[in-house]
């Protein structure tokens, strides 16, 4: 069964292209991991929030993730940016009608 990470994050004003640069870096190691799909954006309507839609082969590869050195190393550059408001919501995946499983 596959898990879901959809967040959003609140960002210091100006910055949302910085975080977003940082986010969207070339990153193995989450392929690695167990991740499946890491999806960046914006909204022009909220220039203060970026937000992510992950997919994981597990809760566990995500929780996991975490402690991966250049996760640790990308959340360490992007904290000074964010606001510390954050949404989102995380769930087991229970299919899909584009993929098997």
């Amino acid at each position: 069964m596959t898990f879901a990470n959809a967040g959003s994050l609140g960002v210091q004003s100006g910055k949302r292209d910085e975080v977003v640069a940082i986010l969207t870096r070339p990153s193995p190691d989450l392929a690695d991991a167990g991740c499946l799909l890491y999806e960046v954006g914006t909204n022009d309507a909220e220039p203060d929030t970026v937000y992510v839609v992950e997919l994981w082969a597990s809760a566990e590869a995500h929780r996991a993730s975490l402690q991966l050195p250049s996760v640790k190393a990308a959340i360490a550059e992007a904290m000074p940016m964010l606001t510390g408001t954050m949404g989102g919501f995380r769930f087991d995946v229970a299919g899909s009608p584009l993929r098997n499983a």
